[in-house]
């Protein structure tokens, strides 16, 4: 182990996710962004940690599926795996596909995923589907690392990830296709092309992919199909809708340890939604109204030369339907004031279907929950803008636990020469799900909301004409009121029991060496009092990229020290993985690029969880064309 701080601590001097220059085009201050997709407020105006990453990154990064990408651009994010391509979904995941953000997350449901603001979470087990979340139709992630349950409510206890879609900008028509073909016989392929005339605009997308996967019975395929209209009613006034709609079948094999057979999951989801905006001197906001939902069906399959193949298959449709209605008003100088309205209706149906006859159906239940909420948060600048301070309240009401209260309070202070401080007290919350109210012997319909609260102060500083940004944050958290599984006169039941405290510490850096040279790093440090699973001691990401002409090379990696992935004996493991994109890219009046990644290089033998052995190197390579 201590072979390994000097590796760190040079790694860091690296430094950061992006050249400064980069930083303006790539992952940059929210701040800095023009944002089209609805938002509830200014995102400046957040006292918390915020990242955005760009169209250009998830391009350059080659990869269809957008957590990837999230875990190699924000620091403290981490997600499972258990195999090359597919995540999966409930038991046949193997708990795979789960975010995690400062080693809060377990259970899938305490980072809210949206798309356009809009939650994105099964209606009947409360986790999201990973799956689902493609970098098909997608301009840019807006991720905010600590509770975000002012704003958004329940499921944003330990961050949100917003992921924000494309918006047609230039008269005419504009479009993109891509095939990649690569290792386990994988094949990808993508288009999407927007049209805008005056004041109408429209995106249409779709993306196939397809892989046998890295071991035997984990072939996946899905398709994806994005679609888009906006519309300027008049300088004052848009109106927008669109609809997203996912097709996943994965097989699960089991464990090493014990495999699987005739285990998969076939997955639909769909989101669709629509928005009218508003936008005046002293007022902004807007209406928005949306409905996830999904249909699953899935064979638990049996144990090779075990057990017998299961006579049923579970079925399941669920929702996720609401509205927001948000408003920020401008009263005074350097003042807002903002201001909401959420509801929402979430539930679904259950039930097994003999194989043989399936009309035959068992285990049938139906349930739902509805939560509405009011919120309100203002910010106040003084001496010039240069102290910011933030503080807001929501007060949301469920169906299955009554209130809760969510504070929120913070301050950003910009002292001079690019610098900024921002400090805050937040609190998050996540609801029971239905499975643990409702269903199966462990239910408990008298479980309250789940909790923490989260201190953070972060520091970034920009040097040398802004080629150089470091960056530095320190938080602690503290988990109350957990769900877990206790014992009430001698019966298993959930119970509001657990408690955590993590803590930790990240930096960042970037530096623009040459005007096509950058070199980047990030190194997250997290320490938990108690042993949770997937949650790194230490994740370090470090990237250099070199762009002479019209080629463009990089070279990424990640290391990952002191992190529990299951193994019975309880220890943990230490891996790194050097991955290498290269691009070429032919100008003509319609460019076409080529371009290659192979991950793993050093074909490092490692697991994320217990018993499911990653790949080794692979490789994929592709051709894009832009017109």
């Amino acid at each position: 182990m201590k072979n390994r701080y000097p590796l760190l601590l040079s790694m860091a001097l690296v430094v950061s996710v992006t050249s400064a220059r980069e930083l303006t085009r790539d992952t940059v201050k929210l701040n800095e962004v023009v944002v089209t997709a609805p938002l509830k407020t200014d995102p400046e105006l957040i006292p918390l940690d915020v990242t955005v990453i760009s169209e250009g990154q998830i391009e350059k990064s080659a990869e269809s599926s957008l957590l990837p990408v999230l875990e190699a651009k924000v620091p403290g994010l981490f997600v499972t795996e258990r195999g090359f391509e597919g995540y999966g979904v409930s038991g046949a995941s193997a708990g795979s596909g789960q975010v995690y953000i400062r080693g809060v997350g377990d259970g899938g449901n305490k980072v809210l995923f949206m798309i356009d603001g809009q939650p994105q979470w099964a209606g009947i087990f409360g986790h999201s589907l990973a799956d689902t979340y493609v970098a098909n139709g997608v301009e840019r992630i807006e991720v905010i690392k600590g509770p975000s349950s002012l704003l958004y409510g329940s499921n944003a206890m330990g961050g949100s990830i917003n992921l924000i879609t494309k918006t047609q900008k230039k008269d005419g028509v504009t479009g993109r296709a891509r095939a990649m073909f690569g290792s386990f016989t994988t094949q990808k392929f993508s288009l999407s092309t927007g049209y805008k005339k005056g004041k109408f605009s429209a995106t249409l997308g779709g993306q196939l992919d397809r892989s046998n996967g890295n071991r035997d019975r984990s072939s996946f395929w899905l398709a994806n199909e994005f679609a888009q209209l906006k519309y300027a009613i008049s300088g004052n006034w848009s109106l927008a809708g669109m609809l997203d709609m996912t097709q996943s079948f994965s097989n699960y094999p089991g464990s090493i340890q014990q495999p699987r057979e005739n285990t998969w999951s076939d997955i639909f989801r769909g989101t669709g939604g629509i928005y009218v905006k508003n936008s005046y001197a002293k007022m902004d906001g807007g209406i928005q109204g949306y409905v996830n939902w999904g249909r699953h069906k899935i064979d638990d399959g049996n144990l090779i030369d075990k057990e017998q193949p299961t006579d049923y298959l579970f079925n399941s449709d669920d929702y996720n339907m609401g509205f927001t209605i948000y408003e920020s008003f401008y009263l005074w100088k350097m003042n807002t004031l903002s201001a909401g309205v959420d509801f929402q209706h979430w539930g679904g149906h259950m039930w097994n279907t003999d194989k043989v006859d399936p009309d035959i159906k068992s285990s049938e239940e139906k349930h739902h929950v509805n939560e509405i909420a009011g919120y309100v948060m203002m910010q106040q600048g003084f001496f010039n803008d240069i102290l910011n301070i933030n503080g807001g309240v929501r007060i949301q009401h469920g169906s299955s636990y009554g209130n809760v209260w969510v504070p929120q309070a913070g301050f950003i202070v910009k002292p001079g020469y690019n610098a900024q401080i921002k400090a805050s007290f937040s609190k998050g919350f996540t609801s029971p799900n239905i499975r643990q109210l409702y269903l199966y012997p462990p239910k408990n319909p008298d479980l309250k909301p789940e909790y923490l609260l989260n201190y953070e102060i972060s520091y970034t500083q920009q040097f040398l004409d802004n080629r150089l940004t470091l960056g530095a944050a320190i938080y602690f958290i503290d988990g109350r009121n957990m769900i877990q599984l206790g014992a009430v006169d001698g019966r298993r039941m959930w119970q509001n029991t657990g408690k955590f405290h993590n803590k930790g510490f990240e930096l960042e850096a970037s530096y623009s060496i040459l005007p096509n040279l950058q070199a980047s790093a990030s190194w997250a440090y997290l320490h938990c009092d108690s042993d949770n699973l997937y949650s790194p001691k230490n994740k370090l990401n470090a990237e250099v990229t070199y762009s002479p002409g019209n080629f463009s090379f990089t070279i990424e990696e990640m290391s990952i020290w002191g992190m529990k992935y299951g193994n019975p004996n309880g220890s943990s493991i230490d891996y790194t993985l050097l991955n290498l994109r290269a691009s070429y890219t032919y100008p003509a009046k319609v460019p076409v690029t080529l371009f290659v990644k192979i991950d793993n290089i050093t074909d490092r033998h490692y697991e994320i969880i217990y018993g499911y052995p990653m790949p080794g190197a692979t490789f994929m390579g592709g051709v894009e064309v832009k017109f």
